[in-house]
């Protein structure tokens, strides 16, 4: 995987250009995985197997991929500790804590339109 850099410009910020560094970001950290495992970290520090038990149905390839891409992006950090068997903890950044906000706010909203949502679902037939 090519990764961005960073230049500067205004063009690494914009959402609507294929080839922007936002866009990368945004397709990294918007999906149901990753939005799952930081509201899962919350304020704590959880273990892998604790992550996997709070994230129902994840499996651990994709708690797995999800948890280096979100390390690679510095929103969650990893610490393992030299230990036998060595244990390793995961905790949100301070960048993943500023996330967590919005990921807060689209768990409210999901809360607040349920409702509305699951009647227009029965009205389209799926």
């Amino acid at each position: 995987m090519v990764t961005k850099q960073y230049t500067g410009s205004a063009d690494d910020a914009d959402l609507r250009r294929a080839d922007s560094l936002a866009r990368e970001i945004f397709s990294d950290v918007a999906n149901k995985w990753a939005l799952l495992i930081i509201e899962a970290l919350g304020q704590r520090t959880l273990r892998f197997s604790e992550l996997r038990n709070e994230v129902e149905g994840v499996s651990h390839k994709m708690l797995t991929q999800n948890l280096r891409m979100l390390e690679r992006n510095g929103l969650v950090e990893r610490t393992v500790h030299p230990t036998v068997p060595p244990r390793v903890d995961y905790r949100l950044t301070e960048a993943g804590q500023g996330l967590r906000k919005t990921v807060d706010a689209m768990c409210d909203w999901t809360h607040r339109y349920l409702g509305h949502i699951d009647e227009a679902r029965r009205r389209f037939g799926s």
